[in-house]
């Protein structure tokens, strides 16, 4: 499993627009006790309002990661943002980056790099290889979070359970399968980079035998609804063997985004989907609970929608930022 040098400096290059820093918001926002401060090219219009440092400064406070903490169109890494990579490498820090560009396509960090011992992280290029899945029954307890499409709040979520569960005392770990989560959690497996054959089995690596009391909070990616990524949704869900499964939707969606010709199914038609085919890996799986992106609902829509769907589902409907999601962690047995 990748594991990152914590604390992180993040830098946020040139960037011109608030959301292409989503990334480090997520660390800031996430992780506040991994980071040190920012950094940036000078002139940088988006900030993050925490300490500006250098690379040599962080550094001298123990900052062991620069991550790119920038989430651009293309995720290319422009030549101008080289000086300060270099920096943070002659600093003696890993370079961390989510980015579609290599930073092992750049000679100049290559050579820096290994002269000075440090890492280049290229979270969404690993190449390690992982096992076929086994489907061998493993100790511990195990939720994950699902959804009827992409993007709509299922690393959220599960950080939200994660928080929830261990401010009741019970043991609980987030298990980070995309390039964010893993930079907040400071390890995990980027899985839509693993090839398909393999997905269940590094699924299994993550989330391995543990205490039986303890929790493992397991991020989802993809939706068995989409025509794209339907398949890494499928291998995860087999290899993470949930004991308990919440439904992420947003409900302004219709379609899967950007695919408008794929219908999004009625929420007891999903649940179903998920439930079902979870059972090839554990028989017992169960729904706890909804969560919900409600963003675009007034308070009274939103509390009309949440009763509507519980009724329909009778399970607890929240959402991790209307309100937590204590309704949902409250029915998992021994919390």
């Amino acid at each position: 499993m990748l594991t990152l040098r914590t604390p992180y400096l993040l830098y946020l290059g040139d960037s011109r627009h608030e959301t292409d820093a989503k990334t480090a918001k997520g660390l800031r926002d996430w992780c506040p006790q991994h980071v040190l401060g920012e950094w940036s090219v000078p002139g940088c219009p988006v900030q993050l309002g925490l300490p500006r440092l250098s690379p040599a400064e962080a550094a001298a406070r123990g900052a062991g990661s620069l991550v790119i903490g920038i989430a651009s169109v293309g995720g290319a890494v422009p030549d101008a943002w080289l000086p300060d990579l270099l920096a943070a490498i002659e600093a003696g820090l890993d370079l961390v980056s989510g980015m579609h560009t290599r930073l092992s396509s750049f000679p100049v960090l290559v050579e820096a790099a290994a002269r000075r011992g440090v890492q280049l992280v290229d979270v969404r290029h690993l190449q390690q290889p992982y096992p076929a899945g086994t489907g061998r029954k493993r100790t511990g307890m195990r939720i994950a979070t699902v959804g009827t499409d992409c993007a709509l709040g299922k690393k959220y979520t599960a950080l939200a359970l994660t928080n929830a569960l261990t401010a009741r005392g019970a043991k609980a770990t987030f298990r980070a399968t995309g390039q964010t989560g893993i930079m907040i959690a400071g390890q995990g497996i980027p899985i839509d980079a693993v090839v398909s054959d393999f997905v269940a089995g590094a699924a299994e690596v993550l989330s391995p035998d543990n205490d039986a009391d303890h929790w493992d909070v397991i991020e989802g990616q993809g939706s068995l609804f989409h025509p794209a990524y339907a398949a890494v949704t499928l291998g995860l869900l087999h290899g993470s063997q949930p004991d308990y499964l919440v439904l992420c939707h947003d409900p302004t969606r219709l379609t899967i985004e950007h695919r408008p010709g794929f219908p999004i199914p009625p929420l007891d038609e999903a649940a179903d989907l998920y439930l079902r085919l979870a059972r090839l890996t554990n028989p017992t799986v169960r729904l706890a609970g909804v969560s919900i992106n409600s963003s675009a609902l007034d308070e009274a829509a939103w509390v009309t929608y949440r009763a509507e769907v519980e009724a329909l589902l009778g399970v607890p409907v929240c959402d991790p930022l209307r309100g937590g999601v204590d309704a949902i962690v409250s029915t998992l047995p021994g919390v």
